[in-house]
């Protein structure tokens, strides 16, 4: 029955939708509407309202859409969505404030002589568009409106100029900053955390084992995430584009001749395309390069963008008038100011305020009055233009509110969807179907393709990415990353504006196109670009270097870096170390045996042995690294013939799990009419009877299994946990190499600092003798702490006897002045032994160190270096298949 709800949910959307119902409203009234229903029959003919759904009923969905409605607006975990009004915000204040239509005229320009070259411009400059406004329909109708008459004057063929002209204005759907990309990381970070569930789910239900291994657990994503994965995906398709137009403009030049300038390539001329050209790149890096470089979150980012924006409209709108560039300067002044101040100064409010410290805040306040001036500056011009300010401030209004109702109203429906078990519907479909990952990856690619030609980009994200995005993460034979899938989906919904009948990007270009331009000609146009972005589609696919390396990167070089010895990175870790072993063995080998030779005899004897221990794991690393060659190279072997058998298995015993769960959904049903007394007879037999054929089904499955399956699995269990203890005992064996030269070189390094505290050691044995017992045990506990700091910690725990003896009613003072004593030895002696090392074992270490510490040493290292970053970034960058280990 609850299917017949399912079927009933997706007819009440459609028709809504069809019926021109705003999406806002279809969205939720069709979910309420079918819950309403399924709500009444169930009381009606059962007794209990909750009898037709799959999980839950009506009163977890209400919860359900309370928790998304306070999720969408209220929780700071969600905060990425602010971004949405201020990109939107900086986009259509740039196309008001003609930021846009300046852009449009000086590329055409600049590029029209070159065959092609006007075409050219158009992309080049839906780009910059794309990465300054991110707004399909501003950028389409600037640049229809400016470009589309030049280029039919200038004889390109209608449809080559109007293809060429909706396909660059869509290219804001992609490259950042892009409000598709901040919905789709928002909807996958939530995707993502129910993959984990069902990764872990299916782990447990294949090992037996609750707890998965963190390396084959799912990674959300963020928009900052997004934006890097999308950038370099966004260049293909701005190279693809290009190079079409240059190919055609060759083969037919007619088609698109090259357009000569008129005037003169002077000073002028030049200048003109700087003023055009510096401010959006400006912008664009200041709004990208603060998030690539960490400077900003995403939305810091957006504030950037719109404060920007509204900076470059206040000198725009004045143009040709005097003073038009007062505010930008003043603006581009106090920045320079703030970051030499910042350069100088430590303007921490809230830290302790010294001279110099004061001087530097007062120098910032100065410099941060100067910026504000200059935004409020422009921000008035606007405001007093042709009421620029207002216009922009009631759009992005509108275009914000339309986002969130339906954000809002899609959480209801999906929230519905799987009420009536929608999505195990939709995951037993795809796990059906044959050909494991792929085929379920191009089935859902090519419907939310076919989607396109009838619904907008965020209905398409909202709706369809919480139901299916979950199902593909969670494939552990695919493992693919949540940016690259995000990434996928948003190049294939960008073809959503260019594809008829609802294309939106069409439609904005028929309003400002001339009479004379046929809609079949725009729809001749789109299609080569529609082709050229699936080619996009395929090429990122392929290659998810494009979308991963990026986020990656910068990721592993940031200040929030996990270190080198994070479980998620050891497998790519020990790839780049390797490599440094097969190049430098005998180098390493040599540097082990020189820092062996160095006289060591003055240390204390457990540091003696301890360094002894290291020397010898050092050693034994390159032994342990041909194990490791051994048993992985034996595991691969096996693979080949195990992977099909393993693959196959799996899915016999997921087709019993999908019989298993009906004859449970049945047992429910059969439960249900029983205790109400509302069954018949004969449907609690048709029931009996359904539950025992698809018991024998599921028998009859099961002796599909192959013969020889157990055995093998065995061997291939035993074969991974030979690799696996080799490398675990890799990873223990280079650690236990590296840590007592990394306790020994800090122990020299605090030589000084432990030193100093000679005098505060000393005092001590007045306190003990003569203070009141709390004052005393009170200036041993600081001092303790202290010594703890600069690794005396034999002494703190001298002095710390020494504290216990003075505690209680009456204190031990002879016994605690002993101890103390026997602190003050050690501490002479430690100080001793500390400095000898410092002058005549500091170089060896210090040589020692470096050779070892980019390889043996790495692991234990505080981050990675840009190299050894970009090596693990490129190698974390693919896909690889953990399936057999489920």
């Amino acid at each position: 029955m609850e299917l017949y709800f399912l079927a009933l949910l997706f007819v009440l959307l459609v028709g809504a939708l069809l019926s021109g119902y705003p999406v806002a409203f279809a969205l939720p009234g069709s979910a309420i509407a079918t819950i309403t229903l399924a709500a009444l029959f169930g009381y009606f003919f059962t007794g209990n309202p909750d009898a037709y759904f799959v999980q839950g009923g009506p009163l977890q969905w209400l919860n359900a859409g309370i928790t998304n409605f306070r999720g969408i607006y209220w929780e700071v975990e969600r905060d990425t969505l602010i971004a949405i009004p201020l990109f939107v915000f900086m986009g259509i204040m740039l196309q008001r404030s003609m930021v846009a239509e300046d852009l449009l005229i000086a590329m055409a320009q600049l590029f029209g002589p070159i065959p092609g070259g006007l075409g050219i411009a158009v992309v080049f400059v839906g780009a910059l568009l794309a990465a300054t406004t991110g707004i399909v329909g501003a950028t389409v109708i600037a640049m229809g409106l400016i470009s589309l008459p030049v280029m039919l004057r200038n004889k390109y063929s209608a449809p080559l100029a109007t293809g060429t002209i909706a396909a660059s204005g869509t290219l804001g759907q992609i490259i950042p900053p892009s409000i598709v990309l901040i919905i789709l990381a928002d909807q996958l970070s939530n995707a993502t955390g129910r993959a984990s569930t069902l990764r872990k789910a299916e782990y447990a239900e294949a090992t037996g084992s609750f707890s998965m291994p963190i390396e084959f657990d799912l990674t959300s994503t963020s928009a900052g995430d997004m934006f890097l994965g999308a950038f370099l995906p966004g260049m293909v398709l701005v190279g693809l584009y290009m190079g079409y137009i240059l190919i055609v403009a060759l083969l037919k030049p007619e088609v698109a001749p090259p357009v000569p300038y008129e005037g003169e390539y002077n000073a002028r001329f030049f200048k003109g395309i700087l003023l055009a050209l510096v401010p959006p790149l400006t912008l664009i890096f200041a709004v990208l390069g603060s998030i690539v470089l960490g400077v900003a979150t995403v939305n810091q980012a957006g504030a950037i963008g719109a404060v920007g924006a509204m900076i470059m409209a206040g000198y725009r709108l004045m143009h040709g008038r005097k003073g038009a560039y007062t505010p930008v300067i003043l603006a581009v002044l106090s920045i320079i100011a703030i970051v030499v101040v910042l350069s100088f100064y430590d303007v921490n409010v809230k830290g302790s305020i010294g001279p110099g410290e004061a001087l530097g805040i007062a120098l910032a306040l100065v410099a941060v009055t100067g910026f504000l001036v200059a935004v409020g500056w422009s921000c008035w011009r606007a405001y007093k233009i042709d009421d620029t300010l207002e216009g922009v401030m009631i759009e992005t209004a509108k275009t914000t509110s339309l986002v969130f109702i339906i954000l809002l109203g899609a959480a209801m429906l999906t929230a519905a969807f799987r009420a009536f078990g929608g999505e195990e519907v939709v995951k037993d479909f795809l796990f059906g179907l044959p050909g494991g990952f792929i085929t379920k990856f191009v089935v859902v690619m090519a419907v939310i393709f076919l989607l396109g030609f009838f619904l907008d980009f965020i209905e398409i994200a909202v709706v369809v990415v919480p139901i299916v995005a979950p199902i593909l993460l969670a494939d552990p034979a695919a493992n693919v990353t949540a940016v690259w899938l995000g990434v996928m989906i948003g190049v294939n919904m960008q073809t959503s504006f260019l594809t008829p009948p609802f294309g939106f990007a069409l439609f904005y270009l028929r309003g400002v196109s001339p009479p004379e331009v046929k809609t079949i000609q725009m729809y001749k146009g789109v299609v080569p670009f529609i082709l050229l972005q699936l080619a996009g589609l395929a090429i990122v696919g392929f290659f998810p270097y494009l979308v991963n390396y990026l986020p990656n990167r910068v990721q592993l070089t940031s200040e929030t870096a996990p270190p080198p010895v994070n479980p998620l990175l050891q497998l790519c870790l020990e790839g780049y170390v390797f490599e440094q072993y097969a190049l430098d063995a005998d180098a390493l080998r040599t540097s082990i045996k020189t820092a062996r030779a160095l006289d060591v005899s003055y240390l204390p004897e457990d540091g003696q042995a301890a360094l002894a221990e290291g020397y010898d794991a050092a050693l034994a690393t390159f032994g342990l690294v041909d194990t490791i060659r051994a048993a992985s190279a034996e595991l691969e072997a096996a693979l080949p013939d195990y992977r099909e058998l393993h693959r196959t298995v799996r899915q016999i015993q997921r087709d019993m799990r999908g019989v298993t769960e009906i004859i449970e959904q049945q047992a429910k049903t059969l439960d249900r009419m029983v205790r109400s007394g509302t069954g018949l007879d004969v449907d609690i037999k048709r029931l009996e009877q359904s539950m025992a054929s698809l018991a024998a089904d599921r028998d009859a499955i099961e002796t599909q299994i192959p013969d020889g399956w157990e055995a093998a699995r065995e061997r291939y269990l035993v074969l991974e946990a030979a690799d696996k203890k080799a490398r675990q005992r890799y990873r223990r064996n280079v650690d236990s190499a590296y840590e007592p030269l990394m306790e020994l070189r800090l122990a020299i390094a605090q030589t000084e600092g432990l030193a100093a505290l000679e005098d505060q050691l000393k005092l001590l044995a007045v306190a003990i003798a003569e203070a009141p017992g709390d004052q005393a045990i009170a200036a041993i506990k600081e001092l303790s702490t202290l010594l703890r700091n600069f690794g005396g910690n034999d002494i703190a725990s001298k002095l710390s006897k020494a504290r216990r003896a003075l505690k209680g009613d009456t204190p031990k003072r002879e016994k605690a002045h002993g101890k103390w004593l026997e602190a003050v030895a050690l501490f002479e002696a430690e100080t001793a032994w500390r400095r000898i090392a410092a002058d005549k074992l500091t170089a060896g270490l210090n040589a020692y160190n470096n050779a070892i510490k980019s390889n043996i040493g790495l692991r234990l290292q505080d981050d990675l270096t840009s190299d050894q970053a970009a090596f693990i970034a490129s190698c974390r960058s693919t896909h690889v298949d953990i399936s057999l280990s489920f």
